[in-house]
């Protein structure tokens, strides 16, 4: 079957048949965690809300919508606009000093500019990547010849970084897409409850200074480093059920957030838990979220 967004290809993104008709899945956990200024970690839990980890290790529960992914506005810069809502998903504010921006159903990210970038279905079809500024005025970045995106994480020199399934690929801030890494194959793969076996399902990500990208392979329990040149080494590799869904950077130190995978779509099943990644190797959990 011919698709119709193959009139849109943007130069220098290549695409396969998988990565632009991937495999269904299971509805999915959250995907979003975040450090302020502070070292407080916000991350979403989509059985009950948003959670706080204090300076002190105290896990304080945030009233706020179930959603799936978030990014942190530090400087209120949003505080009076709009925000995007419809039948593509909606996104709100929760907060202030920091504002935190959850969004029901697609991933997004505060840029290095102050701009807010997320994705919407295109008008002509394939998905546009949106740049909504604090003045309230929304533009399309580029159009992608894709149903979704897995994950959204702001890069270097005002790039912007999105998963796939199997792939991860940057905007430059000119609109040009590249790959960094693709077919990503891993030679350890755990069995995660409600994925296909051996497909990595790369979902949320952070980019360094330098362009090093680390990102969560949800569908083989593992967090993955990527260099600039699509170098990709194992730094975290867990058993399932548990399994990462997102990446948070804060100084050297990584944060993790990982979830009781299930093979049935219950949210209360999907229990979230938060481990930090010492530059000296260390692994600890630091947080867990109880159920009733």
């Amino acid at each position: 079957m011919r698709s119709t967004s193959r009139t849109r290809w943007v130069p220098g993104l290549i695409l396969t048949a998988a990565s632009l008709f991937p495999m269904p899945v299971l509805a999915h956990p959250g995907s979003g965690i975040v450090v302020d200024r502070l070292g407080q970690v916000y991350f979403v839990d989509t059985g009950s809300g948003l959670w706080k980890i204090d300076v002190r290790g105290n896990l304080i529960r945030i009233a706020a919508p179930r959603f799936h992914w978030m990014t942190i506005d530090a400087d209120d810069r949003f505080a009076g606009v709009r925000l995007p809502s419809g039948s593509g998903g909606d996104v709100v504010r929760v907060g202030a000093n920091p504002a935190l921006l959850l969004a029901s159903d697609f991933p997004l990210t505060m840029g290095r500019d102050g701009d807010l970038y997320y994705s919407s279905p295109g008008a002509g079809g394939g998905l546009d990547l949106r740049r909504l500024t604090p003045s309230g005025q929304s533009s399309v970045l580029v159009n992608l010849p894709l149903p979704h995106l897995n994950g959204l994480a702001t890069g270097p020199d005002g790039s912007l970084y999105f998963t796939e399934n199997n792939a991860i690929r940057r905007i430059s801030a000119a609109g040009r897409v590249s790959t960094v890494a693709a077919q990503i194959a891993l030679p350890r793969c755990a069995s995660i409850p409600g994925t296909d076996a051996n497909d990595p399902l790369l979902r949320g990500l952070s980019v360094d200074s330098s362009g090093v990208v680390y990102v969560a392979a949800s569908g083989c329990g593992s967090v993955l480093k990527v260099t600039p040149d699509g170098k990709v080494t194992t730094v975290l590799q867990l058993e399932g059920p548990w399994s990462p869904t997102a990446v948070a950077l804060f100084g050297r130190d990584i944060y993790v957030l990982e979830y009781l995978h299930t093979a049935t779509e219950d949210r209360l099943q999907w229990v979230p838990r938060v481990r930090k990644l010492s530059p000296d190797g260390k692994s600890t959990v630091i947080a867990t979220v109880a159920r009733p």
